[in-house]
């Protein structure tokens, strides 16, 4: 439970979210257009901050589904910027020794293995593991 305490408070720090300013109204989810392929949509992100229940989120392969459009951000009525939690939370998990679920030399194979491959998708790419 402490170990829990410490990850809210580190995950909130650096992504510099308010998650009590959540109203909890789904706006962000809606916008998501990777709501499908994630277990944990944006504002469950943020409420699982909020509550503590940050286990859940750095086992989940959501964190890595994000497609850090920031489509979440314009959308929150309260500027909660949910996109910023889940980046939050996958640099917690990238931070723990030999979690990265990708390395950035990974990257260039990826992209010439699939010709139709989103420009948006190799930008998120390069911000989520470049760092």
């Amino acid at each position: 439970m402490e170990t829990n305490k410490y990850l809210r408070k580190e995950i909130i720090r650096s992504s510099g979210v308010n998650p009590l300013k959540c109203m909890k109204c789904g706006k962000c989810s809606g916008t998501c257009p990777a709501y499908d392929e994630m277990e944990y949509h944006p504002h469950q992100f943020v409420y699982m901050v909020e509550t503590g229940d940050i286990e859940p989120l750095m086992n989940s392969k959501s964190i890595y589904k994000c497609l850090s459009c920031f489509a979440c951000v314009d959308r929150c009525p309260r500027g909660v910027e949910p996109a910023k939690v889940v980046e939050a939370v996958r640099l917690a998990v990238i931070r723990q020794q030999d979690k990265n679920h990708l390395k950035a030399d990974d990257i260039p194979a990826i992209i010439d293995a699939d010709a139709d491959m989103p420009q948006q998708a190799i930008v998120s790419a390069f911000r989520k593991y470049a760092k």
